[in-house]
């Protein structure tokens, strides 16, 4: 299903940081429509969505574009993608006929064949009927030795918040007296089958001022969790959370940790021994990536100096686990990774016995398995896969040497790769179906040069025999935030909808992602976030002195922080743009602690609270921005009601400034659908076209 520019799992705003604003807009007249769910502001909502619906359901183009999209959405030869756990299989799907869902399980072998035998050993949709929820499925987290017996978190409309409930897949039903963990933002892992380690609002306001709970205890099964146990406590409520993790080698060594947040980026850990917890040496710009035989991995977001040695930020290195536990405080480090200056860690999965590195070099991914050997080193050893790709981890065996990996870009479809990190060998085992003729197509990687002279990559996707005459209607997509990179992917709906019918599509990997390290995204955090601004719209602008388009053919599209992108583009350069797509966006930035979760990203954007910040985030609020007399492009804004990481009133208020302006403008607020496109492939599809029309009813 199409996501551009709002990609869930490139999408995100992650959770987490500090210090609460003050109450910094007293004459803010929609100050009233912060109220979540109050019969005026809902009543509000309603009538918004009447008047945009009202126009874009009834654009002649709507009703085929809505077909196009469900038609892909629903195809029955989707791509199933794998969660490997000893020799097996587990996915979760939808369809038209699991419209929530359902969880599926089969062997490695059989999911490989064309056709696998699928077992369903949960329907999300006869469970939500019989409870009369409307839940959506959140993952599933198995025990360490008793695999069948897992944690399944389910949210209600697709919240962050989630009930966790333990279910027995061998049985195919819930545990009638297994863990039940109610609703709440709330993290779990297992220390061993009967026991958890759980972080949840234990008491009411027993939160940190982000929202997120500060207070691990030790529930044992059949233990009321009045009477769990207190483990560690997190510190103070300007700390974003605090949560357990579970480190397992697959073989039978596990160690628990616990991750204190103090701010988005600054952590403390804690590891949890036989005498009790004890403070991990490790530095606060840093994140642990997993264990593979007695090496505990940890990534590197700064450069840190330990027993003699320095590593760089954006390396990947290895710890001796039982000197870890002998000695917390004193950390020999190994390398694993090191990037080159054209070159970012990206991600990291752990077999039982070796580790798969993801890095990107000039935003194309790559792979290599990494050995750990007798002298403690590592060897590498590069996978052998297509150039000039986006390379996804899917999964990883921690009891076997089998991993998943996807391969996309902008023209070829999604393909599950099997990699046996023992051998080498690497091969496709699936793959979605064309969707679109590539073939009429190219792709482009060009670089703009910035304000300061920066040299910002970005993608472009065209009509192979495009006339570079400034009319081609063009969708520009950014994000700019939280080290997130934006690489190629296929998108079936981009293709069908807007490449197929004269569109072009351009990526813009602009200061704050990424894409080349912590160093790219340091760039742009707090006050230096201009640059991230002011690198897309010299993007904007080379696309248009290259003669691809023009601004009357020109939209951009960002969501969440991306969001906060666009409407700031929207009110700094409102002539370079036709059309801008907010989605489930930060807008007011006077305003974003008291929102939601908005408190976390303090570490990102800065704090009202300080007073150069403030004055910068007040510079650069698209609410705060908007002036009368101003000829802006007209927006279509959109937002979920049941999104508790952003929240649905940044969006409400913007759209309701827009009209005291008398600037033309769209609104939608689904009333379901969390931080994202919708809770099912119904959902998705018509918030997609709902965009798809806007594009075209602007820029064709």
């Amino acid at each position: 299903m199409s996501a551009i520019g709002l990609r869930v799992g490139a999408v995100a705003l992650v959770l987490m940081i500090a210090a609460c604003g003050k109450d910094t807009a007293p004459d803010d007249p929609f100050r009233w429509l912060e109220e979540l769910d109050s019969p005026r502001a809902m009543a509000w909502v309603a009538a918004e969505n009447a008047k945009t619906l009202g126009v874009l359901e009834q654009d002649p183009r709507y009703a085929d574009n809505l077909a196009l999209a469900t038609e892909l959405g629903n195809a029955p030869d989707r791509l199933p993608t794998p969660a490997l756990a000893d020799g097996m299989v587990g996915n979760f799907w939808q369809d038209p006929d699991h419209l929530r869902g359902i969880w599926r399980t089969t062997s490695v072998a059989d999911y490989e064949t064309p056709q696998p035998n699928w077992t369903t050993v949960l329907d999300l949709d006869q469970v939500a009927k019989a409870e009369g929820k409307d839940w959506v499925w959140q993952g599933g987290d198995c025990a360490p030795v008793n695999r069948d017996r897992c944690l399944v978190s389910l949210s209600e409309g697709g919240e962050d918040a989630v009930t966790i409930r333990e279910f027995d897949t061998g049985a195919r039903a819930f545990v009638s007296d297994g863990f039940v963990l109610p609703r709440g933002k709330q993290s779990v892992a297992w220390v061993d089958d009967n026991t958890l380690l759980v972080s949840r609002e234990w008491q009411h306001g027993e939160t940190t001022a982000s929202g997120y709970p500060f207070i691990v205890k030790q529930v044992r099964r059949g233990q009321a969790l009045a009477d769990a146990a207190e483990i560690v406590r997190g510190g103070k409520a300007d700390d974003v959370s605090t949560a357990p993790i579970l480190l397992d080698n697959g073989t039978g060594r596990r160690m628990n940790m616990v991750i204190r947040g103090r701010s988005f980026y600054d952590h403390e850990f804690t590891l949890l021994t036989g005498s009790g917890p004890a403070r991990l040496a490790l530095p606060p710009k840093s994140a642990v990536a997993g264990m593979v035989g007695d090496r505990i991995l940890v990534s590197l977001h700064q450069d840190w100096t330990t027993e003699g040695s320095t590593f760089r930020a954006g390396a990947l290195i290895s710890l001796n686990a039982d000197e870890v536990a002998e000695d917390p405080q004193r950390l020999r480090a190994t390398s694993i990774y090191l990037p080159g200056p054209t070159e970012a860690l990206d991600n990291v999965l752990t077999t039982r016995d070796h580790v798969i590195v993801l890095s990107l070099n000039d935003v194309r991914g790559r792979a290599t398995v990494h050995t750990p050997q007798p002298d403690g080193s590592w060897s590498g050893a590069p996978v052998p896969l297509p150039d000039n790709t986006t390379i996804a981890p899917i999964d990883a065996d921690d009891r076997g040497n089998t991993a998943y990996l996807m391969v996309t870009s902008f023209l070829s479809p999604d393909t599950v790769w099997s990699l046996d990190t023992a051998t080498g060998v690497v091969r496709p085992v699936k793959s979605t179906p064309p969707r679109f003729d590539a073939s009429r197509f190219v792709v482009e990687q060009r670089k703009a040069v910035s304000s300061d002279g920066t040299q910002v990559p970005y993608f472009v996707v065209h009509a192979a025999d495009l006339t570079f005459d400034g009319n081609t209607p063009t969708i520009m997509s950014g994000y700019g935030g939280f080290g997130l990179s934006q690489t190629p992917y296929y998108d079936e709906t981009l293709g069908r909808l807007w490449l197929e019918r004269g569109g072009a599509f351009v990526v813009a990997n602009i200061r704050g992602g990424g894409e080349y390290g912590p160093a790219w995204h340091e760039a742009a955090l707090t006050t230096n976030r201009q640059r991230a601004f002011d690198d897309f719209a010299a993007v904007g602008r080379d696309v248009i002195d290259r003669k691809l388009t023009s601004p009357r053919r020109l939209g951009i599209i960002g969501g969440s922080n991306g969001g906060l992108l666009v409407g700031v583009e929207s009110t700094q350069h409102p002539q370079l743009w036709n059309a801008v797509d907010i989605q489930v966006p930060l807008l007011d930035m006077m305003r974003y602690e008291q929102i939601a979760a908005g408190a976390s990203w303090v570490g990102e954007y800065g704090s009202v609270n300080d007073p150069a910040q403030r004055a910068f985030l007040e510079s650069i609020s698209p609410y705060a921005q908007l002036r009368a007399g101003v000829q802006y492009p007209e927006p279509f804004v959109w937002t979920s009601t049941k999104d508790d990481r952003v929240g649905p009133q940044h969006a409400r208020k913007f759209a309701a400034r827009l009209a005291e302006l008398g600037v033309p403008y769209l609104f939608y607020e689904a009333t379901a659908g969390g931080h994202g496109y919708g809770a099912n492939i119904d959902e998705r599809a018509h918030t997609s076209v709902l965009e798809y029309t806007y594009f075209m009813r602007r820029l064709m």
